[in-house]
């Protein structure tokens, strides 16, 4: 069975908790094809796209590459390209632009700086409207390209600033889209999905409608954020932050239902004072199903939910 295929059967599987984690993004435009690899895989200079991740390696920055929606010739004569720095974490949410001819130029960027949410005034502020990011790498996973593309095309046609994105992780959930400055990530994402989930980044807000999390967390964390905001009806990107996240012992061996794994004690906070404890568990109880193509058919780690209270005042 084709991973598309295997995807579909598979749509009853958790989304929250599965967006790539990322604290701040650098996106570099490069037409043409893209390889399973892109950043050294690509018309990008190869060696550049090894010494782009060095130079980000541990610092919290991802790199992507990105491109317009449409036809992707090979054009080696362009001469000026779009780069996008993003910070996406609660507060201090950022997107900044510039165009280059040289791509080399961005070695000369301050990552340990960058991760840290410090932009130091550099490029300019991006002025319009949120960033809609589709993953369409079909060397990665062929349900990126025959998902993706063709809702890439169609958000571009509607006048929604669309960019293809070599890569966005969660590939079963294609078609994915990751939205800036904010950072949430969407999975099995339709049209009338990325239109909304727009709609409501234009205002500061998210829809919780197959949004898998926000990127300037882990896994856990991501998952509690969209836990509360379930709650209590909370849609303000920045109203909610994670403030503390403590692993626990380990859980009880397998069930029948499952396997349960590492578990964490999450802290969220709210902008007017409110807290709340959320454990999460790690649990493999779900059908088995590859996570990109050629990948083993494995049951898929999702977070759960476990408990939900809220924190006594201080």
């Amino acid at each position: 069975m084709s991973t598309c295929a295997t995807a579909s059967h598979n749509a009853a599987e958790p989304l929250a908790g599965t967006s790539a984690t990322a604290r701040t993004w650098l996106l570099i435009e490069q037409t043409g094809p893209w390889g399973a690899k892109a950043l050294t895989d690509s018309h990008l200079d190869p060696g550049l796209g090894r010494a782009l991740n060095a130079a980000a390696d541990g610092t919290g920055v991802r790199i992507a590459l990105i491109r317009r929606p449409g036809r992707h010739a090979d054009r080696h004569g362009v001469s000026r390209r779009r780069l996008f720095l993003a910070h996406t974490a609660p507060g201090r949410s950022w997107l900044r632009t510039t165009t280059l001819t040289d791509p080399g130029a961005a070695l000369g960027l301050d990552f340990a700086a960058l991760g840290a949410g410090e932009h130091q005034g550099i490029w300019e502020p991006h002025s319009g409207d949120p960033l809609a990011l589709v993953c369409t790498n079909g060397k990665r996973d062929r349900c990126c390209a025959l998902l993706g593309r063709p809702l890439a095309a169609e958000l571009a046609a509607d006048g929604i600033d669309t960019w293809e994105v070599t890569h966005l992780g969660g590939h079963r959930f294609s078609p994915t889209l990751f939205l800036l400055p904010y950072g949430y990530a969407y999975g099995r994402a339709s049209a009338h999905l990325v239109k909304s989930a727009v709609e409501a980044a234009r205002s500061g807000r998210i829809t919780l409608d197959h949004c898998r999390g926000r990127s300037a967390w882990d896994r856990p964390a991501q998952a509690a954020d969209l836990a509360v905001r379930a709650r209590i009806r909370e849609y303000r990107a920045d109203a909610l932050d994670v403030v503390r996240v403590e692993a626990l012992p380990s859980a009880p061996a397998a069930t029948s239902a499952g396997s349960a794994g590492p578990a964490w004690a999450v802290t969220v906070a709210h902008t007017d004072g409110r807290s709340w404890q959320v454990t999460v568990e790690q649990r493999t109880d779900g059908a088995p199903a590859p996570a990109s193509c050629g990948a083993p058919l494995l049951p898929p780690a999702r977070m759960a939910v476990t408990s939900l209270t809220a924190a006594d005042p201080a």
